[in-house]
């Protein structure tokens, strides 16, 4: 063959068709996750249509470019739990932390070093992590702060709750040793003036501040991230609407229900500024954005007022944040991911916020370790809309008193004779009125929880009771080697299960 014979067939391989060179491999789709704080199932417009009052334009836009799913909760009923179920895959009852959440005396790190996180999990696939807003799951600080002007209080004196830390003070264990590369925020509510960077205190904020400060630097990043074009995670929690309930002077008197709907109004805001700078940086097409919030709204909201206005933010649920009723866990979930996630579909799935691990792994590519992701379970079938079964066996429930709850199917059994929370009977009043110790209700037909089948129903009680302490011997509840917990767990949160119960 001549040289020219040569040349032709060479330029004929390198001119084939695309088809028989290997595909290309799609780019890796950002993750924002944006964690609201004690907003209500029934505070975001779209899941509380006739009985929700307070406008949210941008979180009802959200839905109506992704998906909704409605039966949604978070790990427990309060902050801490919650959020440390979101970060690791586990329910956080598995940990030392039991009941409540974590105060600014208990700062020891609650997320163990060796555990694999999300942002741990992502970074390993070359994304860059970044948290951005409140931590509340504890750090630790160098403690040489005496005589030095504190950023909390402005006096001088001692580390402590009342001293506060000085600026400069060096953070030795907090969100950039459990898998972020950057954090800008605060430890809790309780200091909310206590800006972190990194590892620095850098400065003291002001409450209705902080809001603002969030939503500026959130979309700053969005902004570098997609002048670099390399694949992020940014989780973004929210301060807002919890207490301090301290909306801006622009958003003051918009809702026309007070200073609580004012909040969820400029939280709405705060959403849509987010949303604004992923469109500007030309990334929101490759952007999985998820907007949730971590329980229920809270009764310091002044929900009877609230109520009494026409705003119900529990929707028809029974409960608020703290209790072991679905109001106090059961949270708007929104996920967009353009192309991908069908535009204004729901979900019906029972799911929790501990899955976003598994869902996590799976657009990575990557098998969990037995020791990671104990209870988490993807959702990535429901958000293609490839799901054609529930992907949850059950889910657990746990209350700010420690109080627990299984969910499976229609059926919700519950370990405690009232709210196991700040809701009306509490425990010890219920008790008192003569309520049995556990309450099994049909979700299915009772959304309000109100009428207890645990007589007419026993077969049910006894088999997700067993369930329940299966999930708790097995450390885990999803399929994989057994794993233990970090302390002895007890469900009936006593000695034992109540006499009147034993043997159903």
């Amino acid at each position: 063959m001549n040289r020219t014979a040569l040349c032709l067939v060479a330029a004929s391989l390198l001119l084939s068709p695309l088809a028989a060179l290997p595909a290309a491999t799609p780019p890796k789709p950002n993750i924002v996750y944006i964690l609201a704080d004690d907003l209500g199932y029934g505070d975001v417009q779209c899941f509380n249509p006739e009985r929700g009052k307070i406008k949210t334009p941008n979180m009802d836009r959200l839905a109506g470019q992704g998906m909704s799913f409605i039966d949604m909760h978070g790990g427990a009923s309060v902050c801490t739990p919650t959020r440390y179920g979101i970060l690791t895959g586990r329910y956080c009852w598995r940990s030392r932390l039991q009941s409540s959440v974590m105060g600014p005396g208990d700062d020891t790190p609650l997320i163990a070093r060796n555990r694999l996180t999300v942002p741990g999990l992502m970074r390993k696939h070359g994304y860059q992590t970044a948290a951005i807003g409140k931590w509340h799951l504890g750090f630790t600080a160098e403690s040489a702060t005496d005589g030095k002007e504190t950023v909390e209080t402005g006096k001088k004196g001692k580390q402590g709750v009342k001293g506060g830390l000085a600026a400069g003070t060096k953070i030795t264990d907090g969100p950039i040793t459990r898998g972020f590369d950057y954090f800008l925020g605060f430890p809790e509510a309780r200091r909310i003036s206590l800006f972190i960077e990194n590892d620095r205190v850098i400065e003291s904020v002001q409450p209705k501040q902080m809001l603002p400060r969030l939503t500026q630097r959130a979309s700053q990043y969005v902004s570098e991230r997609g002048a670099d074009r390399k694949p992020f995670f940014l989780y973004l929690a929210l301060n807002s609407p919890h207490t301090p309930i301290v909306p801006t002077a622009e958003w003051q008197g918009k809702s026309g229900l007070g200073s609580y709907g004012d909040y969820v109004m400029e939280t709405d805001w705060a959403v849509g500024e987010v949303l604004k700078a992923l469109d500007a940086a030309g990334v929101a097409d490759n952007t999985l954005v998820i907007f949730t919030s971590d329980n229920g709204c809270s009764p310091e909201a002044d929900v009877e007022a609230l109520e009494q206005q026409g705003h119900f933010p529990s929707w028809e649920l029974r409960g608020y944040k703290s209790d072991i009723w679905d109001g106090g866990h059961r949270i708007p979930f929104i996920a967009r991911w353009p192309g991908r996630i069908k535009a204004g579909s729901r979900s019906r799935q029972l799911a929790c916020l501990t899955d976003l691990m598994a869902t996590c792994a799976e657009l990575v590519g990557e098998k969990l370790p037995d020791n990671a992701g104990e209870d988490s379970v993807s959702i990535l079938p429901a958000l293609l809309g490839a799901d054609k079964a529930p992907l949850r066996e059950a889910v657990v429930h746990h209350s700010i008193n420690g109080r627990f709850a299984i969910r499976q199917d229609r059926w919700k059994l519950e370990l405690c004779p009232g709210s196991g929370g700040w809701g009306k009977p509490g425990d010890p009043a219920a008790t008192r009125q003569g309520a049995p110790s556990i309450q099994l209700y049909d979700m299915a037909a009772d959304l309000g929880e109100a009428k207890n089948l645990r007589l007419e129903q026993k077969e049910v009680v006894a088999k997700l009771e067993k369930l329940l302490e299966k999930y708790v011997a097995d450390g885990r509840s999803t399929p994989g080697a057994a794993q233990k917990n970090d302390v002895k767990v007890n469900i009936w949160k006593g000695s034992g299960k109540p006499a009147e119960d034993a043997g159903q």
